[in-house]
């Protein structure tokens, strides 16, 4: 595998037994899943290249973001787009802003942006839509719809209400402010989209949502913002074809992360603390948590992913990392090329104990608190994987996106669960359903009534 994209380290990923435990990781242990991760691959291939539902996110690579790019085109002379969708039809998003754009995006002028400024509508919070709202000029704002169904009562929420805003300032030409993105055939929005004749996208059929964030639903809003999202596939392309050609756990990134982490939850290290060394990459923790939980948290397997942030979490949870329960697997990222910043030096006498600092990078420091971290929880018996990336630009970010989709499906796999659907979440759907009185879902309002009745048998306040 090209280290050009990234580079796993994962000798201290074998720390020796604690506790009294007897499940130890060893090299020769990942060795021996080589068969099941081989058999996960072939599957994945084989459900790619067939066509089946959930499998459509390992050929987004080779789609042409032509439509996407012609879409951008027409919503781009707005000055504001408000990207209404949750979960997967938003994590993705915001990670591709944060990553590659300016922290303070919307607070640049027009010219320093470069195109609209992006804001995204997830939660169904009344406080939260209303002040995204009140940020916009009504006339200069398109509404960006994501959500394969249609159905999605949170995003479908948000979306009726900011229509209801786009038809009382712009009437009939309200329609020209609305871009839905949706499945290519069916669906609430599908037919909203030939009732009213607006712009739309196509989520294909075969991609699920949190696996979606390089296609329409992702790309988009990238586009908007300046983000080359050729480069994004063409990083994911990279990956992609790398990974093929290593069929082994001495080669394959994906083989290793994907194995190690399957071996340190049958050790009883339930959680995976993914925590990049970088304020650009705080946002993919989230989109990966995600990924991560809905694909694997079934039949009682799975890991609960950690977000942490490197120097930040170091002075927030390190402390139980390194000290407490020997229960998490430790995922650093870190970039090896970052701004040069310079601590400048003082002549201040009451700061000469700081002298230490002086002239020093503070994107040097970052990388000395993250190997000093890592150490830190390698010496205390912890298991450590060390994921090192050249740079954060579209490519490398292209690059990871695919990396961890492909490790997430391997896992699932490999820890014998589906990685594409997601009942647990499904069931919280059809209880608000219900909940809110749609059609065909009384029996469902029914048991979520009962279930939480029970919540309120022992109590107490102030």
């Amino acid at each position: 595998m090209t280290e050009n994209l990234a580079r796993i380290d994962y000798g201290a990923a074998f720390p020796p037994p604690s506790h009294g435990s007897e499940a130890v990781v060893t090299p020769e242990s990942l060795s021996r899943l080589e068969p099941d991760l081989l058999r996960a691959a072939l599957r994945i291939e084989e459900g790619a290249r067939n066509g089946e539902n959930g499998f459509g996110w390992f050929n987004l690579p080779e789609r042409s973001p032509a439509a996407v790019l012609a879409a951008a085109e027409k919503l781009s002379r707005f000055d504001n787009v408000i990207h209404v969708g949750i979960g997967g039809s938003s994590l993705g998003n915001i990670m591709l802003s944060s990553a590659l754009k300016h922290p303070f995006y919307n607070g640049l002028s027009r010219q320093e942006r470069g195109g609209p400024r992006l804001f995204v509508a997830d939660n169904a919070d009344p406080e939260t839509t209303r002040a995204i709202w009140d940020m916009v000029d009504p006339a200069g704002t398109a509404v960006v719809v994501a959500s394969k169904s249609g159905a999605t009562a949170e995003t479908m929420a948000n979306f009726l209400w900011f229509r209801d805003r786009l038809k009382t300032s712009s009437g009939d030409k309200a329609p020209e402010q609305v871009l839905v993105m949706t499945d290519p055939e069916k669906g609430v929005l599908r037919q909203f989209v030939r009732d009213t004749g607006c712009l739309s996208l196509e989520i294909p059929s075969d991609v699920g949502g949190r696996y979606s964030v390089l296609s329409p639903v992702g790309l988009l809003t990238a586009a908007l913002q300046g983000i080359d999202v050729s480069e994004l596939l063409d990083g994911a392309s990279q990956m992609k074809q790398g990974l093929l050609k290593c069929r082994s756990t001495e080669t394959s990134m994906a083989w290793i992360l994907a194995g190690i982490s399957t071996l340190h939850a049958a050790a009883g290290r339930p959680m995976i603390v993914m925590m990049p060394y970088s304020d650009r990459l705080c946002d993919f923790t989230e989109w990966f948590a995600q990924l991560w939980a809905e694909s694997l948290g079934k039949n009682g397997k799975g890991t609960t992913p950690v977000r942490a942030l490197g120097a930040v979490d170091q002075h927030s949870q390190v402390q139980l990392y390194a000290e407490g329960p020997d229960d998490k697997l430790y995922l650093f990222i870190a970039p090896s090329s970052r701004e040069a910043l310079a601590i400048p030096p003082s002549k201040d006498p009451s700061l000469a104990s700081l002298s230490y600092l002086y002239g020093k990078s503070m994107g040097t420091m970052l990388d000395c608190e993250a190997a000093a971290t890592a150490a830190t929880l390698s010496g205390s018996g912890k298991p450590v994987l060390w994921l090192e990336i050249p740079a954060i630009d579209a490519t490398r970010l292209g690059a990871l996106v695919f990396l961890f989709e492909y490790v997430t499906a391997l896992a699932g796999f490999v820890q014998g669960v589906d990685p594409f659907d997601q009942p647990g979440v499904e069931q919280g759907k059809k209880f608000t359903y219900g909940m809110m009185g749609r059609e065909g879902f009384s029996a469902d309002a029914r048991e979520a009534g009962a279930r939480f009745r029970v919540l309120g048998e022992r109590s107490a306040g102030l």
